[in-house]
């Protein structure tokens, strides 16, 4: 089976620490590698946990607050400097479109390959991004500006068909390839043949929801129904629900109980306000509502399974 993981590569709300980076991660899906947010210090991490900077080919900004964006400048250049020849696409906010183009201007005036910007919309879920294997969807969130989280999904893959059907009805290419199509098949007398005799079912597709900056937001949810994997802010303890709020941001048990009433199969928290010396106080107030909840640490990574 093809790899699916998250790499935590910063974890922090707005100030990095010594341990903590701001936001970002790695999704890898099928050997393709986005860049989730891009804050001060990513490429130290991926140099760290040896991401290969070649292989990264889309990047995706939640939105237009520095702890999420302030590294972009600087990854660009480097790849630059490693002799990078295939186009960046940059998913994100128009803005940044605005911001970006004098600097690399000013400081990358001989880029040698393109940065590609394409604007996100803050409407509803879209899919912005779709290959053979992957298909990236938008999601919009509700911070004090324009956000949006995003859901990695593979594609549904065909069934395969079981050996001893292929020698016991002598099926041709054309007809395995209508049964892949769950097209129904007729034995030579006439007689319908069940699925589960021709096929082997697949893999359900494997998701992943990246749910950035947002205050309590309920809307979401239809949308991250059952993912495999949701990462969710989790700024401060429920106590200050009402900061939380005023500022556009999520409780751990607000987040605990998106994860809860979408189904999830599994919860990360990230985003933690500086506050907090310790974490366990954020780590128990999830589990009290959705026990299979984690806190995210730097260099982490989530494996996705089935």
């Amino acid at each position: 089976m093809s790899s699916f993981s998250v790499t935590i590569l910063g974890s922090n709300s707005a100030l990095p620490t010594s341990e903590r980076y701001p936001t970002a991660q790695i999704v890898r899906v099928s050997e393709r590698f986005f860049l989730v947010d891009c804050g001060e210090g990513t490429q130290m991490q991926m140099r760290k946990h040896k991401i290969n900077f070649s292989k990264i080919d889309s990047v995706f900004i939640s939105h237009l607050h520095g702890d999420h964006c302030f590294g972009l400048i600087g990854l660009i250049s480097t790849l630059g400097l490693l002799g990078r020849n295939k186009p960046l696409y940059l998913y994100a906010h128009a803005d940044l479109e605005k911001i970006l183009v004098p600097q690399l201007a000013y400081f990358c005036d001989e880029l040698p390959y393109e940065v590609k910007f394409v604007h996100l919309s803050y409407d509803e879920p879209v899919v912005i991004y779709e290959d053979k294997n992957v298909i990236v969807k938008s999601l919009p969130l509700a911070h004090r500006i324009p956000t949006c989280g995003f859901i990695f999904q593979e594609k549904e893959k065909q069934p395969n068909i079981r050996k001893e059907a292929i020698f016991k009805y002598e099926l041709s290419i054309k007809e395995i390839a209508s049964i892949k199509r769950r097209e129904a098949y007729y034995d030579a007398s006439g007689e319908l043949v069940s699925q589960d005799e021709l096929i082997i079912e697949p893999p359900k597709p494997r998701s992943y929801a990246f749910c950035s900056d947002t205050r309590y937001y309920r809307k979401i949810i239809p949308y991250i129904q059952e993912v495999n994997l949701l990462y969710h802010e989790a700024t401060f303890l429920h106590e200050l629900k009402t900061l939380a709020k005023s500022s556009g941001h999520t409780t751990v048990k607000q987040a605990a109980t998106i994860a809860k009433d979408a189904q999830v199969g599994k919860l990360i928290l990230g985003h933690f306000s500086n506050r907090y010396r310790t974490l366990n106080p954020l780590l128990q107030e999830a589990k009290e509502v959705f026990e299979n909840s984690v806190l995210v640490k730097d260099g982490e990574v989530f494996s996705i399974e089935n």
